[in-house]
């Protein structure tokens, strides 16, 4: 009987710890003192089981001398298996919708860039900006948004993601490079960022996003200025090629 209820042990305690896992990745940890904050973390989760369960060894015990504890006996454990087993599946449910989030989203008048899907709204009360449109980011999934810019042009932008941080880089790649080279603006982990830009090089600018949440995430993306959308045709824009050889970064205006 030992080894089995060291099996039953183990196998209950891994898939606790499996679960408290995935829990502990979608808390908002600060990235300094990472492995101190997750082992105080494991620490206070211990402490606290060890407390209630002491808590509940002494009233058992005590009940445990009573003629009613056999009845109550099969009637919690009928409870818990039944709980239990309700849990798992809404964790399995939540699972699944967190899985295959962009199944689950509705989305109308939609354009696909890349594996994300982009709409295109318009609104009277909005009619200062160019083009308002709205990114979908499933959960644990990213993507980018890019706008064909020329050579001392400039435009204006605000995003603000609907639910949760994001983590983006906001940059420009020179036209014409094919080494890979790339000019980062601004990068950091926020749920909306604002500026103006006038660029340096001709070329794609635009925004880098990773939905590290656990649900899925719409940014609002608002623009005007002098650009093109690379999802809305790839006519060519008559301008002097940047020199790619040596890049310089885009004078920023102001980046709020």
């Amino acid at each position: 009987k030992a080894p089995n209820m060291l099996a039953m042990i183990f196998g209950l305690g891994l898939i606790h710890g499996l679960g408290l896992s995935t829990r502990l990745q979608q808390l908002p940890l600060s990235e300094d003192s990472l492995l101190m904050n997750i082992i105080s973390f494991n620490i206070g989760i211990e402490l606290g089981q060890t407390s209630a369960l002491a808590v509940m060894l002494i009233l058992i015990s005590a009940f445990r001398k009573s003629p009613a504890f056999g009845s109550f006996s099969k009637v919690a454990n009928v409870f818990l298996i039944c709980a239990g087993a309700y849990l798992f599946l809404m964790q399995m449910h939540g699972y699944e919708h967190t899985a295959n989030s962009e199944e689950y989203a509705v989305t109308t008048s939609t354009q696909v860039v890349e594996k994300n899907t982009v709409t295109k709204e318009t609104s009277t009360k909005q009619s200062d900006w160019k083009d308002i449109i709205t990114v979908s980011i499933p959960a644990r999934d990213e993507i980018e948004y890019k706008l064909i810019v020329a050579k001392e042009e400039s435009f204006q932008y605000a995003w603000e993601s609907d639910k949760g941080e994001l983590f983006y880089d906001f940059h420009g790649e020179p036209k014409g490079d094919t080494t890979g080279y790339f000019e980062s603006f601004e990068k950091d982990t926020r749920s909306q960022s604002t500026g103006t830009i006038v660029t340096t090089f001709e070329g794609t600018h635009g925004w880098y996003w990773k939905n590290n949440n656990s649900h899925l995430v719409n940014i609002t993306l608002k623009v005007k200025g002098n650009y093109q959308r690379l999802d809305s045709g790839l006519e060519d824009i008559q301008t002097t090629p940047a020199d790619t050889d040596t890049p310089v970064k885009p004078k920023r205006i102001s980046i709020d």
